[in-house]
């Protein structure tokens, strides 16, 4: 039980505000990107700013209460939101301010991608983020970060220079290339384990109109597409990025009526090189088949980051699945063709991400991010906004996922990660995995920051910190 007259302090101490079981707004206010997740929390803590986000750390900390850090809320396992616990919402921590003279961008801890592509879009510039623009920053950035730049300019923390954060002691502190360097390495990659992330700045990069859309061509055509594109991407010039995916096409615009509901293959291209050379780069693309659909041309980037968000808005029923891929074999593809034929619902999609390019030319052990040499991530996602619809879109991407895991590296991009097991995140950050645990050690030692793919303390550390506390750690 929490004291009446502790509570009362916390309350009055905010300048935002606590949203509690039975009061207004609080249905609304705990619900996150996957409609699947459905948790109810002892409290919402709404920040309005740094001081906000110390007083809730200090609270949930003191209290001995479950923690959880909600940005976006877009994360695959919800893991924004915790049952009767703290949730600490940055919603209201928004705000964006471009450095022309550096080309940099600070961001707060609550911002959208979208708000960010729009600031930066502003001045002909953008940083490498993902493909959805109501994603949240920090969720993205925090588990490394790929989209549409990858290529050219690397993953979102390649291009992270700096974040504000709050430990779980309650100390606020700068982490970058010369202030706390441990922690900065950490924060690159390793989510939400360290602490409270309440500002970014990225470097920014000269980004204006791109050449980009969707290439769609016939389900019976998978094997060629995918064979002509697992090796025309490995070497492809930086400037061209495309995702592969199997999909059902939207029956609305700008798609042609006889194309509507139509299972298909695609893929969807960004060009951010010299707009006199994109037919020349386009050439061997288009020379080697001629798609169904070919929706590719010139358009502002942050148009491209937001062009899937209508499809997918807040409160769909989600379920994933994910891997690194190096090779796809021609048995993987028969594999892929067997489970497109079967896309259990019109939103269900799989998609092969190229992380090739400027993102494999960083040393696996610059950042926690432990794939360098991978080509794609893959991610195989059930989404229907039917929830009767739920176990048929989990069982799809379930089987879909045990099919191709034997093909995979290993581990798997954590922002696509759902609940799978300490093994499963230690297979993701492989030799990365101990360096993150002694930072674990040195700023969270009793596991106050546990609701996110977790990394836990070492035993004789946890055992260390109850000891001196005299209270338990909290998992």
């Amino acid at each position: 039980m929490i004291d009446e007259n502790a509570m009362k302090e916390f309350r009055a101490g905010l300048r935002g505000s606590i949203i509690q079981p039975g009061e207004k707004d609080y249905e609304e206010s705990r619900k996150v990107y996957n409609a699947m997740i459905s948790r109810k929390p002892k409290m919402i803590v709404k920040c309005a700013d740094v001081a906000d986000v110390i007083s809730a750390v200090n609270f949930a900390r003191e209290n001995k209460m479950l923690l959880s850090i909600r940005g976006g809320g877009h994360n695959a396992g919800g893991l924004g939101v915790c049952d009767d616990g703290l949730v600490i919402d940055l919603s209201m921590i928004r705000y964006t301010k471009v450095d022309l003279h550096n080309k940099t961008i600070i961001v707060g801890g609550g911002n959208t991608w979208g708000e960010v592509d729009h600031a930066a879009h502003a001045f002909g510039m953008a940083t490498p983020s993902g493909i959805i623009s109501t994603t949240g920053v920090g969720g993205l950035t925090l588990g490394g970060g790929m989209g549409y730049l990858t290529r050219k300019y690397g993953l979102s923390i390649d291009n992270l220079l700096s974040v504000d954060m709050v430990l779980a002691d309650g100390n606020f502190v700068t982490a970058n290339a010369t202030e706390n360097k441990d922690l900065f390495w950490a924060v690159r990659g390793g989510g939400g384990n360290f602490g409270v992330v309440t500002a970014f700045t990225f470097q920014l990069h000269e980004v204006d109109e791109v050449v980009g859309g969707p290439m769609l061509y016939e389900l019976s055509e998978t094997e060629e597409v995918l064979k002509w594109y697992r090796k025309f991407i490995k070497y492809a010039p930086d400037d061209l990025y495309g995702f592969f995916a199997f999909l059902t096409v939207p029956p609305g615009d700008p798609f042609p009526e006889h194309l509507h509901l139509k299972k298909m293959c695609g893929i969807v291209w960004n060009y951010t090189g010299p707009k006199e050379k994109a037919e020349e780069v386009f050439k061997p693309v288009r020379d080697f088949k001629k798609p169904a659909l070919d929706l590719v041309g010139p358009l502002p980037f942050p148009a491209l980051q937001s062009m899937f968000d209508p499809l997918y808005p807040k409160g769909m029923q989600w379920y994933w699945r994910a891997d690194f891929v190096n090779e796809i074999p021609d048995e993987a593809i028969e594999k892929h063709k067997e489970f497109a034929e079967k896309l259990p619902s019109m939103l269900s999609t799989m998609h092969l991400y190229p992380i090739n390019g400027q993102a494999a030319r960083i040393n696996d052990s610059d950042t926690p991010w432990n794939y360098r040499d991978a080509t794609w991530s893959m991610v195989i996602v059930g989404v229907d906004p039917d929830p009767a619809n739920a176990e048929k879109i989990t069982k799809w991407t379930k089987d879909y996922y045990d099919a191709l895991h034997p093909y995979s590296a290993g581990g798997a991009y954590v922002n696509f990660m759902m609940d799978e097991g300490e093994d499963r995140v230690k297979a993701t950050y492989g030799k990365n995995y101990d360096r993150l645990v002694q930072i674990k050690n040195k700023y969270d030692p009793k596991n106050l920051f546990c609701i996110n793919q977790n990394i836990k303390p070492s035993l004789e550390t946890q055992n260390e910190a109850e000891a001196e506390a005299e209270g338990p750690v909290l998992a």
